[in-house]
């Protein structure tokens, strides 16, 4: 079966993964991060890409993002991924590739999902073991929506915005989602269709999208057609 063109859209709200190759890790140290963030903050100002929320793990890039273009998103992970495996194989001596192939994306309803999508990826580190909260992982857009520092990376979306009137609201009540965390059906929703590379949103939401593009945006059901 022919693989789907990947699904990007204009000014929508889009969850990317990036993976090492064979599960092998992208970052070794803080040099590499440091590094990859510089190149992230650069190819989003040259793509115009909005970059609301993410994390680094040793193996893994989470992001969600805005694209001002349709083709702005694969702009973006290209020249990212072009410029940082470079840096990589030289300051470690290696060659070959790093990344698993392309990344993964996926469209989501920022009205309601946005604030799940975040908590999803922030917390990333919190279920790996690495930290035991959120805002002490380093490599995350988490210390920036808890105000601990402003993060040059982030473009914070509208929809973020509504969780306070000024930034002491937003981030107190940040700090309230990420202590709670996310439902796990909410979590599932959000990986399923990251991995596919659906749409996820309410079925006006879907609706709209489906106005703009004739690529399937969710899952078709399994088995054959019911006969008429």
């Amino acid at each position: 079966m022919a693989r789907l063109p990947r699904l990007a859209l204009a000014g929508e709200l889009h969850q990317v993964a990036l993976r090492g190759h064979n599960g092998g890790a992208a970052f070794t140290d803080e040099a590499d991060r440091t590094d990859f963030l510089a190149m992230l903050r650069q190819a989003a100002l040259e793509q115009d890409v909005a970059v609301h929320a993410y994390v680094l793990l040793d193996a893994q890039v989470r992001l969600l993002c805005t694209p001002a273009r349709a083709d702005a998103l694969g702009r973006l992970m290209q020249s990212l991924g072009r410029r940082y495996v470079l840096a990589f194989n030289r300051r470690h001596g290696r060659r070959g590739t790093l990344w698993e192939g392309r990344f993964r994306s996926g469209v989501i309803d920022a009205a309601h999902w946005l604030l799940d999508a975040t908590v999803l990826i922030e917390d990333l580190p919190v279920q790996s073991g690495l930290v035991a909260a959120a805002g002490d992982w380093r490599w995350s857009s988490a210390a920036h929506h808890l105000g601990r520092l402003r993060d040059p990376v982030v473009t914070e979306h509208g929809a973020y915005w509504s969780l306070g009137n000024t930034p002491f609201e937003r981030e107190l009540a940040h700090a309230r989602l990420l202590a709670h965390g996310i439902e796990r059906p909410r979590a599932e929703q959000l990986e399923r269709a990251l991995q596919q590379g659906l749409a996820l949103g309410s079925g006006a939401f879907l609706a709209k999208l489906a106005e703009t593009t004739s690529r399937p945006l969710t899952a078709r059901p399994r088995g054959r057609p019911r006969a008429s």
